[in-house]
C-alpha cells in the first residue's frame, strides 16, 4: 500500500480574507503585465525607428553608421521579445487567476499558479544569465588590466 507524502493530503483553506488577497494580486498583476505589453511593443516601435533612421543615415561614417543603428535595433527588438515571455506569464496568472475566483474553478487556479511559477522561473533564469555576464566581463576586464 502507498503511503501519501505529506503535501498529496495537505489541503489549503482559501477563506475570504485569502480570496480577497488573490483578488488583489490578480489586479495588481494584470495591471503590471499591461504595462509590461506596453513596454514591449515600445521597444518594437523603438528598434524600427531605430533601423529606419540608421538606414537613412547610411552615408554616416563612424561610429554611428548604418552598421550600429542595425546592432541597435536588433537589441532593442531581441530584447522586447525576450522580455514578451514573462509578461505572457503574467498576463495568464492574471486572467486565470480572475477566473478561478469568479467560478471557484480548481482548474484554472491551478494554472494561474502554474503561470506565476512560469514567470518568476523565467525572471530567475534571466537574472542567473545576467550576473553569469557580468562576472564574465569583471573577469575579462581584470584580465584586460593586468595585460597593461
Amino acid at each position: 500500500m502507498e503511503e501519501k507524502s505529506a503535501f498529496e493530503s495537505f489541503e489549503l483553506d482559501v477563506n475570504q480574507e485569502i480570496k480577497g488577497y488573490l483578488e488583489e494580486i490578480a489586479k495588481w498583476s494584470y495591471f503590471l503585465s499591461i504595462l509590461g505589453f506596453v513596454g514591449v511593443g515600445f521597444m518594437v516601435f523603438g528598434g524600427i525607428a531605430v533601423a529606419i533612421t540608421g538606414a537613412s543615415n547610411s552615408g554616416i561614417d563612424g561610429f554611428y553608421g548604418a552598421g550600429y543603428a542595425t546592432g541597435m535595433a536588433l537589441f532593442y527588438i531581441l530584447f522586447a521579445l525576450l522580455y514578451f515571455f514573462p509578461v505572457q506569464y503574467l498576463f495568464k496568472f492574471s486572467k486565470n487567476m480572475k477566473r478561478a475566483l469568479r467560478l471557484t474553478n480548481g482548474q484554472d487556479f491551478k494554472m494561474a499558479f502554474s503561470n506565476l511559477k512560469s514567470h518568476y522561473k523565467f525572471i530567475g533564469i534571466f537574472t542567473i544569465v545576467i550576473i553569469s555576464l557580468y562576472i564574465l566581463v569583471l573577469i575579462g576586464v581584470a584580465a584586460g588590466a593586468a595585460l597593461f
